[in-house]
Formats: C-alpha cells, structure tokens, sequence
C-alpha cells in the first residue's frame, strides 16, 4: 500500500546521486526523493562539502503529487569516512580547495590496471596513507590482467602482499577475478577510485551483467536518464551491499595529512621508527634513522620509502 504523502514530514535516508544542486535520497523507509538544500541546512561535519553520495541526512517533504518526491535536506549527519579530491578552481566558482566525493564508507576499492595506462604504485601509496589515516579497509584490483606479462605485474605487487593488503588480479574483459572481487564487495559500501581509464566502469558492468554506468544509462531506481556530470553515484549490488563510483582522479587529495603524522600511515614503519634517535625524526636527513636503516638492510622496501619521499615533499603542496 502507497504510503499517504504528507508536506512537512520529516524522514531520514542516504544520499545516493549527486547531480549538480540536486540531490537523490533513498529514505530508511525505502522512498526516493529529489531534494535541494537550502542557506538554512544544517551540517555536523567540518568539509567543505555540503552534500555527496553515501551521507546520511534528515530531510522534509516539501511537495505532494509527484512522481518524484520532493523534499529539502535539513541535516547532513556527521561523517565516519570521506573520500576527497582537489577542486579545479580554474573550472569552479567555489574557493574552497577540497572535494567530498565520497562518505560513510566501509571499505576503498583501489583500481589500477597493468597495462593502458601502466601500473602506478606511487597513485596506490596516496590512496593507502589516505585509507590508513581513516581507518579504512583497502581493496587493490589490478585490472586488464589479460593485457601484460603476470609475472612483472605480481612482482611490483609484493610489497604490498608482504604489508597484507588485499590484492585482487582481474580481467573485466575476460571476467577473470569477478568472483572472488563479488566476495569482498558483499554486505560492504565500497567507493571504487583511480585514475581514469583503468577500467572502473568496466568492471562495474560486469558485477551487474550490464552496461550500468554507460553515457545516457538510466537511474538505478527510477529509470530516469543519468546526469554525465554527477560527481558520484551508488549503485546497489544485487546480493547486498553497494558500490560508490568515483570520477576518475588526476590528483588524489591528501587533506588533513601533515609531513608530522604521515609517517603513522605507512604501517611497515611502525615498529623500525622506534629506533630512530630522534621522536620528531621525519626520517628524510636526520642521523640514526631507524627506517633508512630498515630500508638498507631490505627490512623497508626501497620503492615505499622512496615513496613515502615523494608523498612528503607533496604535502606544502595539496595543502
């Protein structure tokens, strides 16, 4: 039985699309409506961005007779998580620097590829000090298996199946991988992230057994046509759970991280700093650096430490 609609009830739910000032919202109670905020909305959280996919929020039915509810959102709720990204102010009217794409989710799923565009272990290093500083669980894919040589492929990927992290292998075009990649997602909202091109959207089609995510495709619930500038969209999976998919990431977003605490975000670090002679060693130039001594007796892998380099003369600059 359809539910009486009443102008001025107030329900909670989850943002599930963003669409420029347009927001869509599935409520506890299973409705979906096309809400807006407005200067009087309320947030409990500190980013810059007001609304984005997977926020949980209080919102007011507004109008009747619909074939869309509206409503307005009263109340973004406090964030566990928040996935972001530097704006384009050269592209953007905002001044502010930082983009929430993604919220409240339980785990990062990091898609690379192994060919076209080539494997980066540095943009996965970004992403990790991002999901260690949030407490994150973290999925690595690495997709198009099928067009590089295996064997260089898992020997850049040791590193990281040494500081056990999941790592998944997987060819959409072949459907190699997809049920073990079907395992981790279940009962998990997962943001997938990376750089363009290295097969996301792919690989979403495939989990779904269609062309979810094409240029034009319909909305997940309503069937309306999809916005080809929604910043994020979640998409429910068919045996429970639900996938966030992000835009493709030039530069991934370090907001928070500061050259002091980035060292907490490289794991295999933890126990070899307590060596250092220093409790402020940044472990760059400082003598009796227990990590650069981990790093030259193989205990620390050189490319992470060279990494963690990289990451650290960054930091000035994202900020």
């Amino acid at each position: 039985m359809e539910r009486k609609r009443v102008a001025g009830e107030v329900m909670k739910g989850m943002v599930v699309e963003v669409t420029g000032s347009t927001y869509m919202v599935v409520t506890d109670g299973g409705e979906e409506f096309r809400c807006r905020t407005t200067p009087g909305t309320k947030t409990e959280n500190n980013f810059s961005s007001l609304v984005a996919v997977g926020d949980r929020v209080v919102l007011k039915e507004t109008e009747t007779g619909t074939e869309l509810f509206e409503a307005v959102i009263t109340l973004v709720e406090r964030r566990r998580s928040a996935l972001t990204r530097k704006r384009d102010l050269r592209r953007n009217r905002s001044k502010e620097k930082v983009q929430v794409i993604a919220a409240n989710i339980d785990q990062l799923v990091v898609v690379v590829s192994a060919f076209d565009p080539p494997l980066s272990t540095r943009l996965i290093d970004r992403y990790l000090v991002f999901a260690e500083s949030e407490q994150l669980k973290t999925v690595i894919v690495v997709n198009k298996m099928d067009l590089d040589d295996s064997t260089e492929t898992r020997e850049l990927m040791k590193p990281y199946h040494a500081l056990n992290y999941r790592i998944l292998y997987t060819s959409a075009e072949e459907k190699n991988g997809m049920k073990a990649l079907r395992k981790v997602l279940a009962g998990k909202l997962s943001a997938f992230s990376g750089h363009s091109g290295v097969g996301k959207s792919t690989l979403i089609n495939e989990l779904f057994g269609s062309e979810r995510l094409r240029t034009g495709e319909t909305n997940w619930k309503t069937g309306k046509g999809l916005h080809t500038t929604s910043s994020s969209i979640m998409l429910p999976l068919p045996r429970g759970g639900y996938i966030i998919d992000t835009p493709g990431i030039r530069e991934f977003n370090l907001s928070g991280i500061t050259r002091e605490n980035l060292r907490f975000y490289f794991k295999e670090f933890l126990l070899a700093m307590q060596d250092c002679a220093y409790s402020s060693c940044s472990h760059t130039v400082e003598p009796e650096c227990g990590i650069r001594k981990a790093v030259e007796s193989g205990r620390i892998d050189p490319e992470r430490y060279e990494s963690y380099l990289a990451i650290y003369e960054s930091i000035d600059r994202d900020s």
